[in-house]
């Protein structure tokens, strides 16, 4: 039999009247790699955080490598060889990648006199080590690409050798090359005895990359199993209790109206990109992150400065801040990237967060309309069907799922008639997924218009009506009816990057 690397029997957690773990037990071998699987809020997270010593059970028996612990901070789990790399990143924005990596390891207190010179020198080192390229040590963190500080993320955690490694939605702002990068370095810790646990909620990585899995479900242990015998579908059920048979819902009919008309944009990155949105219309972006689809987002959102014309519903319009966006007679709404930092208000309530784009209609004399505000709120929230203790629980104690939900819900009670969606479905699981693709073709058969970016391209050519393929700031391709097919989004990209390297 295998030695145990982790053994946690028996554990319970409640939140006020939430009970997030019941009885639970989990184990792992040394030098395995092991997914934890469930929709959000089915208790994966408490489990990491109780094992990563952020959270304290309120019963249960936990054993590392065969010997009682107890794990009482973060301090007690790492001194025991436990690092997690959380969905939410823990860099400081304004050091460099080398100060974060280096001068913050012990308190800062293992680096204090080392030079700045010294301290990127041994960055770059640590970096080349584990096959990090692209992302110098001497940059400072705001600046980085997302993807990019989540792979300083995981280094950070790396290297300081765990003997567990916990990957909480590490791929979640991945791209495929640092997808296959990490798991590049998933396998090389395992094959030297280092045990990952992985939760992710896309099944095409969890399938490749672990070995065994165990799935959760509203805070219980459902059993482990072997991945490989495994699909997605029984997956699924697993995790929800109930069989998803199709995960995509028909298309609505677009009508011919025109809701947002955008001509010429141009920007440093953006070139000359001019489209129709049609009211009733989910029309995708595609091509591979990085091309200007962020930039065209930012830009229909007022929040980066460009060239061209707006006009919604036939009106000329100026669109020159995200306030011009919300205002009413616009009404555009965002879903960004990074909905715990661009999205929402973490220490704000639920309630809060929901009223913010529409506080000015509902005050009079600086004093909010309370019964108002609650009406719109409710009738936002019970569309989404969000799950939530109180009006008032911060939105930061809410599973991801529901806080995009929360984001979502925002936007609905603002009566925006233009949806930016951004990678809406990054880092919610399977459930949630679907929650929202009924959501998107429930709104656009109203006459919502959406505008819809995913990193997973399938998702973009199941509910789109039309996709933009976007390469190097501009229009690539436009592939409707027919033509799009994933493999026809997929393949103009590469077309365009193979002209381009040959033209």
């Amino acid at each position: 039999m295998a030695t145990l690397a982790v053994s946690m029997e028996g554990i319970s957690k409640h939140f006020g009247p939430v009970q997030a773990l019941n009885r639970v037990s989990f184990r792992a071998a040394v030098g395995e790699v092991h997914g934890l699987v469930g929709e959000n809020g089915a208790g994966k997270s408490t489990l990491i955080k109780i094992l990563s010593g952020t959270v304290v059970p309120d019963s249960g028996h936990i054993e590392l490598f065969g010997k009682p612990v107890s794990l009482r901070s973060p301090l007690d789990a790492q001194a025991l060889g436990v690092q997690t790399v959380f969905q939410e990143l823990t860099l400081i924005p304004d050091l460099t990648v080398a100060d974060n990596l280096l001068n913050l390891r012990e308190g800062g207190r293992l680096y204090a006199r080392t030079s700045a010179r010294s301290l990127v020198a041994q960055a770059a080192e640590i970096l080349a080590e584990l096959g990090v390229e692209g992302i110098d040590p001497a940059a400072y963190v705001r600046d980085l690409a997302l993807p990019q500080r989540q792979m300083v993320e995981i280094v950070k955690a790396v290297a300081r050798r765990p003997r567990i490694l916990v990957l909480d939605e590490a791929t979640s702002a991945l791209l495929a090359p640092q997808v296959e990068w990490l798991f590049g370095l998933v396998q090389r810790l395992a094959s030297q005895g280092t045990t990952v646990l992985f939760t992710s909620h896309r099944w095409d990585v969890v399938k490749r990359l672990t070995a065994s899995l165990t799935v959760f479900r509203n805070g219980e242990y459902v059993g482990t199993y072997p991945t490989a015998e495994l699909d997605e579908d029984q997956a699924t059920t697993l995790m929800t209790g109930r069989r998803i048979a199709a995960l995509y819902p028909p298309k609505p009919v677009p009508r011919a109206d025109v809701r947002l008309a955008v001509r010429h944009l141009r920007s440093d990155v953006l070139r000359d990109i001019s489209f129709d949105l049609h009211a009733g219309e989910i029309l995708g972006i595609g091509g591979l992150q990085g091309q200007g689809q962020l930039e065209l987002f930012l830009a229909l959102f007022g929040a980066v400065p460009v060239q061209g014309t707006f006009a919604v519903d036939g009106r000329p319009v100026r669109i020159a801040s995200p306030a011009d966006a919300i205002r009413q007679g616009i009404g555009i709404g965002l879903v960004p990237e990074d909905r715990k930092t661009e999205g929402l208000f973490l220490s704000l309530s639920i309630l809060e967060n929901v009223s913010l784009p529409t506080l000015s209609r509902m005050s009079r004399f600086g004093f909010v309309r309370r019964a108002q505000q609650r009406a719109l709120f409710e009738t936002a929230t019970r569309r989404l069907g969000i799950k939530l203790a109180d009006i008032n629980q911060s939105v930061g104690e809410l599973s991801g799922g529901n806080q995009q939900k929360v984001v979502l819900a925002k936007w609905l009670a603002a009566d925006a008639r233009i949806l930016l969606l951004y990678d809406v479905t990054r880092g919610v699981d399977v459930g949630t997924k679907h929650d929202i693709y009924e959501l998107m073709a429930e709104l656009a058969a109203t006459g919502m218009a959406i505008l819809f970016y995913s990193s997973e391209t399938t998702e973009v050519v199941h509910m789109a009506h039309r996709v933009l393929v976007l390469y190097e700031g501009g229009v690539r391709d436009e592939l409707t009816g027919d033509a799009l097919t994933l493999e026809r989004v997929v393949g103009t990209f590469l077309r365009g990057t193979s002209e381009a390297v040959h033209g």
